[in-house]
C-alpha cells in the first residue's frame, strides 16, 4: 500500500505565464523560486520549498476546462488565521476577485479564480478544539460573515 506523506506540489496549465504570475505573485503572494525557459514557473508559498505550485504555459489558444467535466475542482491554500483571511478578503475585494465566502464549521473559506478560471479556495481552520473528532457532525456550507 502507498502511504502518502503530503502533496509535494501542484502543476497548473495556464495560457499566459506573465498574466498568471501577476495573479499568483502580486495578488496571492507566492514567490518565484525558478523558471524554465518561458515554459514553466515554479512558485513557493513560504520560500522554504523549491516550489509548492508550478505554472506550465500551454498557449493562448488552449481551451478552458468544461463545466461539469472531470478534472481539478479547486486548489485550496491554507492561511495562518482569521486575521490573514480578513486581509485576503480585502485584497480580493479590492481587485474585484472575490467569488464567494463560506463557513464550513471546521474552516472559513474565500473563493476566487485565477485568470484561466482555475478556482482557488483561501482558507483558515477554525479552532481545532471546537470540532476535533466531530468533523462529520460540524462540517457545513453556510455564508461566511467576517464582521
Amino acid at each position: 500500500m502507498i502511504q502518502p506523506l503530503r502533496i509535494g506540489h501542484v502543476v497548473l496549465k495556464v495560457r499566459d505565464l506573465d498574466r498568471a504570475l501577476a495573479f499568483y505573485r502580486d495578488v496571492l503572494g507566492f514567490r518565484v523560486s525558478a523558471e524554465m525557459s518561458n515554459v514553466m514557473l515554479f512558485l513557493s508559498a513560504t520560500g522554504e520549498n523549491h516550489h509548492d505550485l508550478a505554472l506550465l504555459r500551454v498557449g493562448d489558444q488552449a481551451p478552458g476546462a468544461l463545466p461539469g467535466a472531470v478534472g481539478l475542482y479547486h486548489l485550496a491554500i491554507q492561511l495562518a488565521d482569521e486575521a490573514a483571511l480578513r486581509a485576503a478578503h480585502a485584497v480580493l475585494t479590492e481587485h474585484g476577485l472575490l467569488r464567494g465566502a463560506s463557513d464550513h464549521g471546521v474552516s472559513h473559506s474565500l473563493y476566487t479564480a485565477d485568470p484561466d478560471g482555475n478556482e482557488i479556495e483561501l482558507y483558515c481552520d477554525t479552532p481545532r478544539a471546537e470540532w476535533e473528532g466531530r468533523v462529520g457532525e460540524v462540517m457545513t456550507v453556510k455564508p461566511l460573515r467576517l464582521d
